[in-house]
């Protein structure tokens, strides 16, 4: 069977439609399910009864270390805390949240998490990762919009650190329901009513006896 050209060309011209139709619809949907962002609202929503600013919510990977949602929690006052923990190994990363911003000299001015006191040594990598040491202990920080996220080491190497501190980010949307997961709930449903209080006013409850009592 002969196409015309004039075929052909609808033809293509329906095919790139379709393409980039498809393309958008992806970009817009964030890629594979359940890889976008999580919101500032979404996190929010998702860490029940513990009180943490939503924009020190953050998360990190590690090859061999594994989230123990039971550890995740709040640190100092607003900011946020959690531990991955190597099975094999027994190394721990622990990573903590707080306000502010870095540079050499606030650095250098920023005791260590877990520590000894004393002069701290501050490296400036790529991507806004500070590589700190006092003596032999030593963590990294990750700035990320106005917040520092301390990876914390007990056991592990210092490539290990180093990879959580690169791999620090905002959680997706499936990431958070396992961040969050054994955080403790918020009470939900109608308070429990008493019926010996005074149907008028704020009195006590009456504790009297009847007669004979």
């Amino acid at each position: 069977m002969r196409v015309h050209g004039r075929g052909i060309a609808a033809a293509v011209v329906a095919a790139s439609v379709v393409l980039v139709v498809s393309g958008c619809a992806s970009e817009a949907g964030g890629g594979a399910e359940g890889a976008e962002t999580a919101s500032a609202g979404q996190i929010a929503a998702s860490m029940g009864g513990l009180t943490i600013d939503p924009s020190l919510v953050y998360t990190t990977k590690v090859d061999g270390y594994d989230l123990e949602p039971q550890s995740v929690g709040g640190s100092a006052e607003t900011g946020m805390s959690a531990v991955w923990f190597n099975a094999r190994s027994a190394a721990m990363v622990e990573l903590r949240t707080e306000s502010g911003d870095l540079d050499a000299e606030s650095c250098a001015a920023l005791p260590l998490w877990n520590g000894p006191s004393g002069e701290v040594t501050c490296t400036e990598e790529p991507d806004g990762i500070w590589y700190r040491q006092v003596d032999a202990a030593e963590e990294f920080i990750a700035v990320r919009d106005g917040a520092l996220v301390r990876l914390i080491g007990n056991g592990g190497s210092t490539d290990d650190l180093r990879t959580a501190a690169q791999n620090v980010h905002v959680p997706t949307v499936s990431e958070l329901e396992v961040l969050f997961s054994d955080a403790p709930r918020m009470p939900t449903g109608e308070p429990v009513e008493r019926g010996d209080l005074p149907e008028n006013g704020d009195g006590a409850p009456d504790n009297s006896v009847g007669p004979g009592g």
